[in-house]
């Protein structure tokens, strides 16, 4: 669980909205959201929407979701997505070169990846996003994925830091390398 608080109870109804979109099961994170049932369904929709209401290809959404866990250190963010980055199609190799401090760089990615996790790293580090970062995402995303992006990276800073905050570890077995 949390090593600064327990999990609250897994029963009543806000428990069951997380299960259903977890798919049967809470995390810890879930059973940490439980003790305030109001954030814990606010939480459930937006993150529900992030994850599956965007038009954001699931390659891009992965990498900020996992870029996000590594610049602010959230170990437990990492073991959650990368098997659904692993899925969405991105390589042992990928996934390596998030963790290096210029994954943004153009090596390996596809130009709309770099431009993405340029978006990312500006936006999570820096708050601002440069104008010219700004431009490389547009040269690739219509406006409402550019609303999309931007969501997804303050959603999944926000995230990081509860998880941080609350230190919450991954589970078991599963640390990431």
């Amino acid at each position: 669980m949390s090593r600064r608080l327990p999990g609250a109870a897994g029963d009543g109804p806000t428990a069951d909205l997380l299960r259903a979109r977890r798919g049967g099961e809470l995390s810890d994170l879930d059973r940490l959201l439980l003790h305030s049932p109001p954030v814990a369904e606010g939480w459930n929709a937006l993150l529900g929407a992030l994850r599956s209401g965007t038009t954001l290809a699931a390659d891009l959404r992965e990498l900020v979701v996992l870029r996000i866990a590594v610049l602010n250190d959230a170990a437990f963010e990492w073991a959650a997505h990368e098997p659904i980055a692993r899925r969405a199609g991105l390589s042992g190799e990928r996934l390596d070169a998030l963790r290096r401090p210029d994954a943004g760089g153009p090596d390996g990615w596809t130009p709309v990846q770099a431009a993405v996790l340029a978006f990312t790293d500006a936006s999570t580090r820096a708050v601002a996003v440069p104008d010219e970062v700004f431009a490389g995402v547009r040269g690739h995303l219509d406006d409402r994925q550019v609303v999309e992006l931007t969501a997804l990276v303050a959603g999944y800073a926000m995230v990081s830091r509860f998880l941080v905050a609350l230190q919450v570890p991954p589970p078991p077995g599963e640390v990431p390398g």
